[in-house]
C-alpha cells in the first residue's frame, strides 16, 4: 500500500512539474491560459491515468480475466475534453486569429499528463523537453526568419478624383509592397469610389511608410490599413 501512494505522489508532483514548466512560459508572455491552467491539465491527465494504473484495487474481486481493458479509451476522452478547453483560448481579434499556439500547448501538456499517469516518464520527459523547446526556441527561429506581411488595405476617393489602380500599384512597389484581390466599390450614392485589396511586404514597417504616403495625399479622402496576423 505504501508503494501506491509513492507511486501516486510521485506521478502526480511530475505532472505539477511538466504542466508548471510550459505554463510559465506561456504566462511570461501574457496569454490568458497560463501557470495554472497548464498545471491543472496535466496534473488532471495524469490523475485519470491512474484509474488504469490502480484498475486492480477499484475493481476489487471481480476475476481478471473477465476484464476488458482498452488504456487508449481512457486518452481519447482527456483528449477530446482538452480539445473544448483548447477552444477557449483561440481568439479572432479583427483580422487576426490568437491563441491558436496556447491551444496547441495545452493540448501537449494533457498528453504529457497522461504519460506521466502511465509511468511512461521518459517519454514525458522528451514531451516536456520538446514543448519548451517549440514555445521558446522555436520563438527565436520564427523572429529571425524572413517572412511576408500581410494586411487589408481600404482606400476611398472622391468618385472623380480616384487614383487609377495601375497608379496605385506603383505607389505601394514605391514602398516594397505588393498586392493582390483587388475589390471596386461604389457608395455614398455613387459620389465615392472605393478600393479594397490585399497587400503584402517583407518588411511590416513598410505598412507604416505607406500610411504616411497615404495622409499625405489630398486625394485621398480616407484609408484603411490592418495587418493580418501580428
Amino acid at each position: 500500500m505504501e508503494g501506491e501512494y509513492l507511486t501516486v505522489t510521485v506521478r502526480l508532483a511530475l505532472a505539477v512539474l511538466a504542466g508548471g514548466i510550459i505554463g510559465l512560459e506561456r504566462s511570461y508572455h501574457g496569454r490568458p491560459a497560463g501557470f495554472r491552467t497548464h498545471t491543472l491539465v496535466c496534473t488532471a491527465s495524469a490523475l485519470l491515468m491512474l484509474l488504469l494504473v490502480f484498475q486492480q484495487q477499484i475493481l476489487g474481486d471481480v476475476p481478471v480475466e473477465t476484464i476488458t481493458v482498452d488504456p487508449t479509451r481512457m486518452a481519447q476522452g482527456i483528449m477530446t475534453g482538452i480539445g473544448f478547453l483548447g477552444a477557449g483560448v483561440i481568439m479572432k481579434e479583427g483580422l487576426t486569429i490568437r491563441g491558436l499556439t496556447t491551444a496547441g500547448s495545452i493540448w501537449i501538456t494533457a498528453a504529457i499528463g497522461i504519460m506521466i499517469g502511465t509511468g511512461l516518464y521518459f517519454a514525458a520527459a522528451m514531451g516536456t523537453l520538446i514543448a519548451l523547446g517549440t514555445l521558446a526556441l522555436f520563438r527565436w527561429v520564427e523572429s529571425i526568419m524572413p517572412a511576408l506581411s500581410f494586411a487589408r488595405l481600404s482606400i476611398r476617393f472622391l468618385r472623380k478624383a480616384y487614383m487609377k489602380e495601375e497608379d496605385l500599384k506603383a505607389l505601394l512597389r514605391e514602398h516594397g509592397i505588393h498586392a493582390s484581390s483587388f475589390n471596386y466599390t461604389l457608395n455614398h450614392e455613387g459620389k465615392m469610389f472605393q478600393y479594397e485589396l490585399t497587400i503584402k511586404t517583407k518588411d511590416l514597417k513598410n505598412f507604416t511608410r505607406l500610411a504616411e504616403s497615404l495622409d499625405a495625399m489630398d486625394n485621398v479622402f480616407e484609408f484603411a490599413l490592418t495587418p493580418i496576423g501580428v
